[in-house]
């Protein structure tokens, strides 16, 4: 018994949303940016990426645990 407050996706191929961003690539020159969190090595990250050539326009560290809130990140 799972004691998740969620259900399971029914879409078996789910899709994290992506933010079009205005400008050019500095690798490529396409002007197909997006701005997306990506988990890696560091943690999570907020990144703009091409999506021609997959050059990283911008790396910001994200929140600690991405899309999970915790109570205690609420207290300041």
């Amino acid at each position: 018994m799972s004691n998740f407050s969620f259900a399971r996706p029914d879409d078996p191929t789910p899709m994290q949303a992506r933010e079009p961003v205005y400008g050019n690539c500095k690798e490529c020159g396409a002007e197909h940016l997006m701005r997306y969190p990506v988990l890696s090595e560091g943690g999570w990250y907020m990144v703009v990426k091409c999506q021609d050539c997959l050059y990283s326009q911008s790396r910001e560290k994200w929140t600690r645990l991405g899309h999970v809130t915790l109570l205690t990140d609420a207290i300041e």
